[in-house]
This record gives C-alpha cells, sequence and structure tokens, in this order.
C-alpha cells in the first residue's frame, strides 16, 4: 500500500512523542501491505472502521490517537486524511475528513 502522506505522521509525532513508536509500526504495517478489501484489512485491524466513501479510520497507541486514511484498493493507495487525539476526532465530522 503506498501512503500519502508520511511527513504528516512526522510533524505529528513531533508534537506527540508517544505517538512516534506507534505511528511508525503502523505506517511499516501498512506499507507491506496488500490488501485486497475492507475485510482483508480488517484481518489486519480487527478494530479499524470503515466509515464509508472509502474512509477507514485507525486507532492508534490504545485509541489515544486516531487516524483517517481514504484507501483505494484496487491502486493500493492511502491518503492520510486527518491525524489527531481521540478529543480531536471527537470534534470533526469523519465522513468529511
Amino acid at each position: 500500500m503506498h501512503i500519502i502522506s508520511r511527513p504528516e505522521l512526522i510533524k505529528f509525532w513531533n508534537k506527540h512523542s508517544d505517538a512516534e513508536v506507534p505511528l511508525k509500526l503502523w505506517f511499516k504495517n501498512v506499507k507491506q501491505a496488500k490488501w485486497k478489501g475492507i475485510n482483508d484489512l480488517k484481518r489486519d485491524y480487527p478494530t479499524a472502521d470503515y466509515i464509508g466513501d472509502n474512509r477507514v479510520v485507525f486507532d492508534i497507541k490504545g485509541n489515544r490517537y486516531r487516524i483517517i486514511v481514504l484507501v483505494f484498493f484496487t491502486g493500493q493507495k492511502m491518503f492520510i486524511r486527518f491525524i489527531g487525539t481521540h478529543a480531536d476526532y471527537d470534534k470533526i465530522d469523519a465522513k468529511k475528513a
């Protein structure tokens, strides 16, 4: 899976240093993934939520942080649309992120 954009992750973990290791692990795992659809993704990330319109929410560091991505399985591309604390996530409309 090609993930766009890693610099957003780096910027986030520079602010939240406890997120660095979990985000690096998430990035490594997702980059190596060859998911054909949401069922494949859910097999590897059972707590991930598909929220419609190709959007998936991942819980990071025990749900302390959340990432919303736009995923295209056929093109093997994933676009990071949002990364933030759980409190930040609660303030947005995840389906429009």
